[in-house]
Formats: C-alpha cells, sequence, structure tokens
C-alpha cells in the first residue's frame, strides 16, 4: 500500500510517448473502494481486503517499471535516489496522518497506549511485525478500535524496499545490463516460488506470521515485478496475456471477493494472479480500460495512499464515537474523501514536485529526522495520553485490577513479562507453609479474574496466587505455542508451579486452575489432551487429599465496555453487541463443561465450577451484575465488584458437586468485596 501514489508508468507501444499509464491508477481507485467497502462491512464484500493484496501487485510493477531506464553513477547514487524518492512520496502525509490521529484516539480511547505505540511504530514500518508479535488476529473486533492497525500494509512494502533495489542493482536490471532482465526475472522468481511457499504453509499453522510478516508476503509484489519484465522482455509472454479479455478478469477479481475469509489462501493467490494479468492485458479499445481511465475513477487512484490511510482512521475514531449506521455512512464517507483531497492537493503534490533546491542528503537526512521528532513526541505523549481523554461516565473504565488511572502496572502476581521462580516463591509460597490452609489459583488472566470471588468464598484460607499473561494458562507442553513461549516462558511457569504445588500442599488446600476459553472466535482448551494433563496433575495430589476446582471462562458479549456507555460524543451505543442470551452463554463452552465434568466424574479430587452463568440476570448476560454493578473491565476481564459478588455463586456450585463433603468443610458466606 505504501508505493499507492507513486506514477504508474511504462508504456511499450510507445517509448517516445509519456509513461504514464492512467488506467493502473484506475485500478489502485478499484483496490481502495473494495478495501473501504470491506472495512465499512464485512458482510458486502466478504473478502474486499484483498483490495491490499492488488495494491501489492501494483507497487512491484511499477517500482520495476520506474527503476527499468533510469540512470544512476553508481550503486550509493541509485540507493539513495530510490530512498529519497520513497521519503517524499510517502513520509509528509503519513506523518500528518499519525500526528492528528493519535490526538483524536486519545481523546477518545481511555487507555490509548496500545493504539499510540501501533502508531509511532507504522512511521518506520513496523507497525506489522508488532501486530505479529502480538499475535493479532486482523479480522477480530479489537483490530477495528486501533485507528492504526492497517498500516501493516505499508509495513510490509516499506521492508520490501529495503531489499529490493539491492535485487535490482545487482542483478544488472538497474545498470541496463545485457543480461540484467535476465538475471532477474530468475532472482526474484526463485524468491517468490519460496515465500509463495512459506506463505501458504504459515496460513496453516500460524496465520499472524503469514499474514503480517514481510516474507511470506514478498511473492506478491515480485508478481507486478514478473509481469513487467515479462511483458517487456518477451513478445510471446505479452501476446499470450494480451489476450485475456480485461473486463472478464475484473469480474473474476470481483467474485474472489465474494469469497469467505476462510478461503484466504485460495483468494490471495487468485486475486494476485488476476491482477497480474489484468496490468498486462488492461489496453487501450477495451470497456475496461475506458472504465478505469474515467476522470474520476483516476482521480480516486491518485489520492488513494492518503483515502486508505485515513478512511480506517476515521472508521476506527468512528466505532469509538457515533458509531457506523447506514445515515452516517456518506457522512463518513465525505469525510475520508476531504481528509484524503486536502492530503494529495496540499502535502503530497507540492512536496513531489517541489522544485526547490533541496539536496538529496538534506531530503533523506530530514525525512529521517521528521520521522524519529514525531515517533519520540508521540512516545512522549503516551504517559500524558490518559489525562487528555474525555471524562466518561463509566469510571470502571478507567482503571483495573492490572494498573492504576496513571497506567502503571500494579499486579505483582499477575505477570505480563517471563516467568521467575523468584516472582513464584512470592506469590504461592507465603502462608503455605503454616497451619492455616491454602488456596493455590494459578492460570492465565481469566483465572485472575476470580481471585476475590475465591477470597470472599474461602475467607479462612490464605489465597496464593500466580497468573500470567498472554495466554499462559496451565497447559501441557503440546499446547504451548511459539508465540507464548517466548513472551512468558510458560513451559517453565507450568513445570515449576506444578513442582512446587505437589510439593507444598497439604491435606485440605484447594488448587484453582482457570483460563480464557476463547480468543475471537476461536475455542480453546476443550481437547482431551489438556484434560489428561489437568487429571494427571489432580492424580498426584489425590492421595494428600487436595481438591482441583476448574473454572470455565467469562463469556463477554462482543463488544469492548467503553462502546457500551453512553456518552456525549458516543449518543448511539450498539446494544446489540453489548449483551448476550444465556443459551448463548450456555452455548458457548458446551463441549468444555462437558469433558471438565466427565473430568470431574472420574476423579475424586477433581470438581468443575463453570461461573460464566453467574454474571448474567433475567436471562441476559450484558455489562451489569443484578445489583447493577459494572461486569467488564474489556472484553474478556471481570472487575473487583463483579468477582466479589461471583463467590455465593461460586459456594453453590461447590455445594452442589459434593467439593465440601469431599473437604468435609462448612460453606461460609460470601462477605464484602474484598480488594
Amino acid at each position: 500500500m505504501a508505493a499507492v501514489s507513486a506514477p504508474s508508468v511504462t508504456n511499450k507501444t510507445s517509448p517516445s510517448k509519456s509513461k504514464y499509464r492512467p488506467e493502473i491508477d484506475g485500478l489502485r481507485a478499484f483496490a481502495v473502494v473494495a478495501v473501504i467497502i470491506n472495512h465499512f462491512n464485512k458482510d458486502l464484500l466478504p473478502s474486499g481486503y484483498l483490495g491490499v493484496d492488488i495494491f501489492f501487485v501494483i507497487s512491484g510493477y511499477v517500482i520495476t517499471s520506474s527503476l527499468a531506464s533510469r540512470e544512476s553513477k553508481n550503486f550509493l547514487d541509485f540507493l539513495t535516489g530510490f530512498y529519497e524518492r520513497r521519503i517524499k512520496r510517502l513520509v509528509p502525509a503519513l506523518v500528518v496522518f499519525v500526528l492528528i490521529t493519535s490526538i483524536l484516539i486519545s481523546l477518545f480511547n481511555p487507555d490509548p497506549g496500545a493504539a499510540l505505540g501501533l502508531g509511532w511504530r507504522s512511521l518506520f514500518g513496523l507497525s506489522n511485525i508488532n501486530l505479529y508479535r502480538t499475535s493479532t488476529d486482523y479480522f477480530a473486533q479489537s483490530t477495528e478500535l486501533n485507528p492504526f492497525t492497517h498500516t501493516w500494509s505499508l509495513g510490509v512494502e516499506e521492508q520490501f524496499y529495503l531489499l529490493f533495489p539491492f535485487l535490482i542493482w545487482f542483478s544488472g536490471f538497474g545498470q541496463q545490463t545485457a543480461k540484467g532482465a535476465r538475471n532477474l526475472f530468475f532472482w526474484v522468481g526463485a524468491l517468490t516460488i519460496a515465500s509463495l511457499i512459506s506463505f501458504i504453509y504459515l496460513y496453516q499453522i500460524n496465520q499472524p506470521a503469514a499474514y503480517f510478516l514481510m516474507p511470506p508476503r514478498f511473492w506478491e509484489m515480485a508478481a507486478g515485478c514478473l509481469i513487467f519484465i515479462g511483458f517487456q522482455k518477451r513478445a510471446k509472454i505479452e501476446q499470450a496475456l494480451e489476450q485475456f479479455p480485461p473486463l472478464l478478469v475484473v469480474a473474476a477479481m470481483v467474485g474472489v471477493m465474494f469469497l469467505p475469509v476462510s478461503a484466504a489462501v485460495p483468494a490471495t493467490i487468485s486475486i494476485v494472479a488476476l491482477s497480474a494479468v489484468l496490468i498486462a492485458c488492461l489496453k487501450s479499445g477495451t470497456a475496461a480500460y475506458d472504465f478505469f481511465t474515467l476522470e474520476k475513477v483516476v482521480y480516486v487512484g491518485l489520492i488513494s495512499y492518503s483515502l486508505y490511510l485515513w478512511h480506517w482512521s476515521i472508521l476506527s475514531i468512528s466505532r469509538w464515537t457515533i458509531g457506523i449506521h447506514w445515515w452516517s455512512v456518506p457522512i463518513q464517507i465525505g469525510v475520508m474523501l476531504g481528509l484524503a483531497m486536502l492530503s494529495y492537493a496540499k502535502i503530497e503534490t507540492p512536496i513531489r514536485k517541489s522544485k526547490q533546491g533541496i539536496t538529496r542528503k538534506l531530503a533523506i537526512v530530514g525525512g529521517v529526522g521528521i520521522l524519529a521528532s514525531t515517533a519520540l513526541s508521540i512516545q512522549y505523549a503516551k504517559r500524558y495520553a490518559s489525562k487528555i481523554a474525555l471524562k466518561s461516565s463509566n469510571p470502571v473504565i478507567l482503571s483495573t485490577w492490572w494498573h492504576d488511572k496513571e497506567g502503571r502496572y500494579i499486579e505483582y502476581c499477575h505477570v505480563e513479562g517471563e516467568f521467575s521462580k523468584q516472582v513464584m516463591n512470592d506469590c504461592l509460597r507465603s502462608g503455605s507453609l503454616r497451619n492455616k490452609p491454602t488456596v493455590f489459583l494459578i492460570g492465565d488472566s481469566h483465572a485472575r479474574n476470580y481471585l476475590i470471588a475465591v477470597k470472599n468464598t474461602f475467607p479462612r484460607y490464605s489465597v496464593n496466587y500466580l497468573t500470567m499473561g498472554y495466554g499462559c494458562a496451565f497447559l501441557p507442553g503440546s499446547m504451548i505455542d511459539d508465540a507464548i513461549e517466548s513472551k512468558v516462558k510458560c513451559s517453565q511457569y507450568v513445570e515449576q508451579v506444578t513442582k512446587l504445588i505437589q510439593k507444598e500442599a497439604k491435606s485440605g488446600d484447594i488448587v484453582f486452575i482457570g483460563q480464557a476459553l476463547r480468543d475471537g472466535d476461536h475455542l480453546l482448551r476443550a481437547k482431551a489432551e489438556y484434560f489428561a494433563h489437568v487429571e494427571k496433575f489432580a492424580k498426584s495430589l489425590n492421595k494428600k487429599g487436595v481438591a482441583i476446582v476448574l473454572f470455565d471462562g467469562t463469556f463477554p458479549p462482543g463488544k469492548n465496555p467503553e462502546l457500551c456507555t453512553n456518552e456525549l460524543w458516543r449518543p448511539f451505543p450498539d446494544a446489540r453487541n453489548c449483551e448476550k442470551t444465556t443459551q448463548e452463554a450456555k452455548q458457548a463452552y458446551s463441549r468444555f463443561d462437558e469433558m471438565a465434568t466427565g473430568l470431574s466424574q472420574r476423579s475424586r479430587n477433581v470438581f468443575y465450577a463453570p461461573l460464566r452463568l453467574g454474571l448474567c440476570n433475567d436471562n441476559v448476560c450484558g455489562q451489569y451484575t443484578s445489583i447493577g454493578s459494572p461486569i467488564w473491565h474489556d472484553n474478556g476481564h471481570i472487575t473487583v465488584k463483579a468477582s466479589g459478588e461471583l463467590a455465593g455463586y461460586l459456594s453453590s456450585k461447590l455445594r452442589s458437586n459434593g467439593f465440601y463433603d469431599f473437604l468435609e468443610l462448612t460453606p461460609v458466606k460470601s462477605g464484602a468485596v474484598q480488594e
């Protein structure tokens, strides 16, 4: 997406005439419109996001064609000239976009740290790597609330630009040597095959890597390069491709965009192949050419870089404020177009066409300096971003159990970094060596959800807990993926916690195990290997008379709680996505319920306590408890008050499944919520 404002060049049949190909800008318009439709409403064009892949192909084609006949004194002259042009075309509009959007998101998002972090990284083409490292699901709802999510594609292209000039020059293509085009074709062709294979393979086992990283995306931009070389240097390829009716190719591309997201791999391959063919066969005298060269269509293509930048920002800010409704769409489209036109006319064009005597060195150093100063400004402003946020009428969203209102992390025994034995000993050994009975609470942050419920249910116990971030629950090694392991050393957490509890736990002690049961639309943990792991752990403690209580996970309604609050700037909260029925909550984890109940029936010291329905009332699982306390901090984590109010529900679940008989305990009535 980064090169969308580069000139569309090369007309083989008329080398003496203008190299500008207006139909390529028309194709850009087609691509950006498809993306915008998809981002407004995925149901209208499920695979409209593939417009970004069309941009990738165009970028490869345009960059190759622009370098085909450019003369350079030497490699340094070639390289600095290349990056000077990239900086002039991309940096000014991007910097203005990032600065303005950072201010806007800080007004409406009470915790804009993640968004601002992605924003400054986008300036250096690193946002795609950041999204990969956080294992982001691009199609999840949470991505829609970050106004910089779409900059991942700029990162992919900018990283491509780090490699491509070297291929161009050292193949001889950039030096116009006799075998330069052939060398480049074979070099890029070999890398294309490797990249395509990696994309297909990674999409099955590590979708974020396949989606966000440059190497699995290289083949898409390379396709544009290959089609240029083939079209320019091989008459047979040119003649074969020109036989395709372009209107039929366009129709096929539209058809691909109606495929479901589940068909992403074949859809991506198809759209890239069709885009390459269309670039080759789109010629004067065809209906498709006439359409793509219409003045207004070409203009949308010319402003497509700025339009791509601003469209997502407008949609994201809208989701934080007025929402997206049938009546708001014309307004939002108008704002997108207005900002894009302004950016193109007042920022992109003047700087790109400036004749002022700015040296190449000054352009490069100045561009990098502007990027660095902007990034540092955003980093500094992050400390104070929460202070400029418009004050919400719902104070629960301003602080959580893991950080205070100033954004400082305050939770020692919930670890978002790497596991350490020191923290484990501090958090799990406290009180366990004394005569007082002990509760151990382990798992991920969704186990931590229920801490206050456990404390209120067992006031005579020493309640010790150590929970982990990034989805690191009490998992068998086979279920710990590399992303989780690299962030928190999850396998060490499970191994060391197991050993400590097996050593320290005594008769009458209790181990609570909790975890998230979903990640976006993906259900987790309902697997035989998970329950075999818990069962093995329970057997090791059975002779000691230690009880194991397995929790389910929360079932959030689907929308972040901030967006369910009626505010002056959010007069139309979407209630449809702010609540679910109890039947939906029951069905959500029915398979996990079945397997957990089965384990409790065959293991005398294992008990299952599903709590998610305890947050529902009157057949509705929404935003507030039965006495009006806010439930959600975010789309999954509950408040201290909501957790405390679950104590009675937890006690009733334990009473009904024989837990108190096993430990020969008398249930204690839950008291006030403890902090």
